[in-house]
């Protein structure tokens, strides 16, 4: 049975009550306005091609944002860019603006293990990276458990499972949505200890999943590159607050006009298996 670790994406608010559960200690009426720094605006590129099983593929997305002070409530949204993708038959798939900031193409052509190109031309800087499509093992079945928490509360468990292929090293990034949830949670594994053998993975929030509730499970392969990246960017987020922060982590994502003015964000292209499962 394969137990993962499973990783939360950590918010600015979420963060920020971390912080100011701290100085509750000291006060617990006086607000504590910190004074951060504000550091070089970036822009943020939202680059996933996501093949879901059961679909053609054939409608993507591509995102592009900037960062924002840490205080800021909104995200500041890029339009005007200019954004394709090109396979290496030379096929040319092209990302219309739909609204702010948001790209979308409606005639991708996904092909497992064939090679892409990103190209995005945006606020007069170019853009690009190279990634493979990846396939991703179909979940098998899922089963749902009533087991033991820590305090010995009994709670709801979902185990969902897949056959890893033998003859190839894999690695996986799956998320959980579901209404509960605010933001996603994300779990990651490859198949180092499990290579050719049925991966079970488990699931459970003990405070709020009930019967009733909707849990859409999705499931990719991805390349061990942007697996990487993403276990640096859940440890990141996972990481205590007052810790010296680990610096830039920096994607696949190269800025073709200025080297030094990089962009956030990893351009990925995954096979996937969704599950909507409803607890019981």
């Amino acid at each position: 049975m394969n137990k993962l670790k499973k990783y939360t994406i950590m918010n600015r608010a979420l963060a920020l009550i971390s912080l100011l559960f701290v100085f509750s200690f000291a006060s617990c009426e006086d607000v504590v306005n910190l004074d951060l720094e504000t550091g070089e605006t970036k822009l943020v590129i939202d680059a996933e091609i996501i093949w879901k099983k059961g679909t053609d593929g054939r409608e993507q997305t591509i995102k592009i944002s900037k960062t924002a002070p840490y205080y800021n409530n909104s995200t500041p949204k890029v339009s005007g860019a200019q954004v394709r993708i090109e396979n290496s038959n030379g096929d040319v798939f092209t990302f219309n603006e739909t609204e702010a900031g948001v790209y979308k193409c409606t005639n991708f052509i996904p092909v497992i293990d064939a090679d892409y190109k990103l190209f995005i031309n945006a606020e007069g800087q170019s853009f690009t990276a190279t990634e493979k499509l990846t396939s991703a093992t179909p979940i098998n079945k899922i089963e749902q458990n009533i087991v033991p928490d820590f305090d010995g509360t009994d709670i709801i468990e979902l185990t969902f499972y897949y056959n890893d292929p033998a003859d190839q090293i894999n690695y996986y990034v799956t998320d959980y949505q579901a209404s509960f949830l605010i933001y996603p949670e994300y779990e990651i594994t490859n198949d180092e200890f499990y290579n050719g053998n049925e991966i079970s993975t488990r699931y459970s929030n003990e405070d709020k999943m009930k019967p009733g509730n909707t849990v859409t499970i999705t499931h990719r392969g991805v390349s061990k590159n942007f697996y990487n990246y993403w276990k640096l960017i859940l440890e990141a987020s996972s990481s205590n607050p007052f810790s010296v922060p680990p610096g830039n982590i920096r994607g696949n994502i190269i800025n073709t006009s200025d080297a030094n003015n990089f962009a956030f964000g990893y351009f990925r292209l995954c096979e996937a298996d969704q599950i909507d499962y409803l607890v019981q």
